[in-house]
C-alpha cells in the first residue's frame, strides 16, 4: 500500500527518485499515466493489469467507458527503476500534470500520484474543509 506524501526533486532529464518507502512495490517495473486531477498515477505493473481487467469488463458500449479507457491506456508508459530508484516522467505526462522541478509524491493507497508541489498544496487548501465537515456517507460502510 502506498502511503505518504514525499518531496522529491525532478532532475533536468525528467527523473524522479521515487520515495524509498515505494521502492519494493514498484522496482520490478511500474506503469505511469494520466491521473485525474492533472497529476501523474503510477501502478506496479500488477496493479495496472488489475486495473485494465477491470476497466475492459464495462460494455464496449459505454461511451463513458471507452473515454476513460482510451485516455488511460493512450497516456500510459511502462518503466523500470534503475539502481537507484530513479525512472523517468515522460515529457507528454510532465507537460499533462504541469510539473516543475518541486514535486509532491503522495501515496494513495493502490497507486502513487506525482504532482506539482504547488498544484498539490492548492488542492490540499482547497479541499482540507470539505475533508473535516464530511458528514454524509462519501465511502460506503466506511462512515
Amino acid at each position: 500500500m502506498f502511503l505518504g506524501t514525499y518531496s522529491p526533486k525532478l532532475d533536468e532529464k525528467g527523473r524522479l527518485i521515487l520515495p524509498a518507502k515505494f521502492r519494493d512495490e514498484l522496482e520490478g517495473g511500474l506503469v505511469m499515466t494520466r491521473g485525474q486531477d492533472r497529476c501523474v498515477y503510477v501502478f506496479s505493473n500488477a496493479e495496472f493489469q488489475d486495473l485494465h481487467d477491470r476497466i475492459r469488463q464495462a460494455p464496449v458500449t459505454s461511451k463513458q467507458a471507452r473515454d476513460y479507457l482510451r485516455l488511460l491506456l493512450s497516456g500510459a508508459h511502462a518503466e523500470v527503476p534503475d539502481k537507484q530508484g530513479r525512472v523517468t516522467i515522460p515529457a507528454q505526462l510532465r507537460q499533462y500534470a504541469g510539473l516543475g522541478r518541486e514535486l509532491a509524491v503522495i501515496g494513495a493507497g493502490t497507486r502513487a500520484e506525482v504532482w506539482d508541489a504547488t498544484a498539490w498544496n492548492d488542492y490540499v487548501t482547497e479541499n482540507e474543509a470539505a475533508f473535516s465537515e464530511t458528514a454524509e456517507e462519501v465511502i460506503p460502510g466506511l462512515f
